[in-house]
């Protein structure tokens, strides 16, 4: 099903249906600039921009921010697949990591691994991101030097590809983050409580989904529920979709399943 594949579009199309449209890189930030300042919340940018990220950073194939809170604790707000939650967390359990080290104080701006096979700086994330196939990634400081009740950040780029980030994908990935820094600066302070409460909606919405999502594999299947959400689990990482997506997809056009 196509809307099974809302994060993996061909580049090219970046911005059909409305987005940003197709063109020079300067015209898209042109077009990006004018959503991220229609913007109303800090959740509403921060979608912009990893969806931006997704599809004009070459060699991108899974994105997500990174938030430092001011008692030091580091969060995923949003990202474009299940995996960069896992792999993220990694590197907050560990205190180490491109993503962490790029959003906490005295970030270089940014940090990146062409070859997370043979990465000695941050063992425990880089053997699980090989796991889940991702062996380069890139992360750029979000919100530099915020003070509190602001949230400083990083935006993170992997990618299957080693090597997959040249200067061009760099800078076109610090200007990104320089595009959503000043949005969220234009949308008020940036506080944990708010991005919580926004979350804490989506996450109740996605929950049913998934429920629903589950019951149709079960009955069409024959399936338990663990094995049923064990299957949208699986599908969602192999796809690079949200699981919340896939399970919409799925909610949506179940009449479409070829029944066993």
């Amino acid at each position: 099903m196509a809307d099974e594949r809302l994060w993996r579009r061909d580049k090219a199309e970046f911005g059909t249906g409305g987005d940003v449209p197709t063109g020079p890189l300067s015209e898209q930030f042109v077009e990006l600039t004018r959503l991220l300042l229609a913007a109303s919340t800090p959740a509403q940018v921060l979608e912009q921009v990893i969806d931006a990220a997704y599809r004009v950073v070459p060699g991108a194939d899974l994105v997500s921010v990174t938030l430092r809170s001011p008692d030091g604790t580091f969060h995923t707000p949003v990202s474009t697949g299940e995996a960069a939650l896992e792999l993220d967390e990694v590197q907050y359990s560990a205190g180490t990591g491109p993503c962490v080290d790029a959003a906490d104080s005295g970030s270089p701006g940014h940090v990146r691994s062409d070859d997370l096979a043979v990465e000695k700086r941050w063992p425990d994330f880089s053997r699980a991101a090989v796991r889940h196939g991702f062996t380069a990634i890139l992360s750029t400081v979000l919100v530099p030097d915020a003070k509190p009740p602001k949230l400083p950040g990083a935006l993170n780029i992997y990618s299957h590809r080693p090597d997959a980030f040249d200067v061009l994908a760099q800078d076109t990935a610090l200007l990104l983050a320089t595009h959503g820094s000043l949005a969220l600066a234009s949308t008020g302070a940036v506080s944990r409580a708010d991005l919580e409460a926004n979350h804490l909606r989506r996450a109740v919405e996605s929950r049913d989904v998934i429920g629903q999502a589950k019951g149709i594999l079960m009955q069409r299947r024959g399936l338990t529920a663990d094995e049923a959400f064990d299957l949208l689990r699986r599908t969602s990482q192999d796809l690079n979709v949200k699981l919340a997506e896939l399970a919409k997809t799925l909610a949506d056009r179940h009449t479409e399943l070829d029944v066993p």
